[in-house]
């Protein structure tokens, strides 16, 4: 098969389309998670959703609102690790932890009553791009029209809190607020995330391509660029190779941003013995 004919398809079409908007959007939201060592969250979350659909799909609704059902459960998720965070008692990671193996922990009891692991649980574990409707490619442009113009509106303050959260607190900037903000989002992304790489590789595009932006040592705003330039690449990548060698297009994905981020990362350390010698 040549490579024009696989844009011919439609369902090619929709899972390109939805895999660059929420790529962009998860690279967007990773260099702020990524600068405050909330990286990690993704994973959590990723456990929730993973509840939240077991549960879903226990009670009987279509697949088709899966998405949306599992939406508040989630975002509700990210208020309890906020919540959690600041009770002063409980460091961030824990608080991570502790949600997190709450949703896991949920979702086996859930799947285990509703007969195992079906189909539609296992498309959701593990993801499949080139199953996404027109509904969830809408919803996936709709949130990231939201998240880009969120970050534009709010950019100086979340730029502040992410260095200095203290500092930004004295220069009147409502910490919490931009603190709850970012992780509704990144709730929201992660929801939604699952359908392209499935809900236990959600972190990856959280993670691998803003560290992979971070190796270049450019400003800040050049590095949200750059992690969205190489999100996107590894995304039409991975999508594209999997059509064509029948490979599991999430694994296919996450192995394109770990390629880039060990190609970056070579040439950072072979351009500097380079300068050495």
């Amino acid at each position: 098969m040549e490579l024009g004919e696989i844009f011919r398809y439609e369902f090619v079409q929709r899972a390109l389309l939805a895999g660059v908007f929420i790529a962009a959007v998860s690279s967007i939201l990773g260099v702020f998670l990524v600068l405050r060592r909330l990286s990690l969250i993704g994973d959590g979350l990723a456990h929730i959703t993973f509840g939240s659909v077991a549960m879903v799909l226990l009670i009987g609704l279509s697949p088709l609102y899966v998405t949306l059902a599992a939406l508040p459960l989630v975002m509700l998720s990210s208020l309890a690790i906020f919540q959690l965070t600041r009770s002063k008692r409980i460091r961030g990671d824990a608080a991570i932890g502790i949600v997190s193996s709450i949703g896991i922990a949920l979702g086996i009891i859930l799947s285990s009553l509703s007969g195992g692991y079906n189909v539609d649980l296992l498309s959701y574990l593990f993801g499949n791009i080139l199953t996404v409707t027109q509904t969830e490619l809408a919803l996936s442009l709709i949130i990231f029209l939201f998240v880009a113009a969120a970050v534009i509106f709010l950019y100086r303050d979340l730029f502040a809190v992410t260095f200095d959260e203290e500092l930004a607190k004295s220069m009147g900037i409502k910490t919490n607020r931009i603190n709850i903000i970012l992780l509704l989002l990144t709730a929201v992304t992660a929801v939604l995330a699952m359908k392209i790489t499935g809900i236990m590789l959600v972190s990856a595009m959280l993670i691998l391509p803003p560290v992979t932006a971070l190796q270049l040592s450019l400003s800040f705003r050049m590095t949200i660029f750059a992690a969205v330039g190489f999100s996107v690449l590894a995304v039409i990548s991975g999508i594209i190779v999997s059509f064509v060698l029948n490979l599991p297009a999430g694994g296919t994905i996450v192995m394109f941003n770990a390629a880039l981020l060990l190609i970056v990362f070579s040439a950072k350390i072979f351009l500097r013995l380079q300068r050495q010698f």
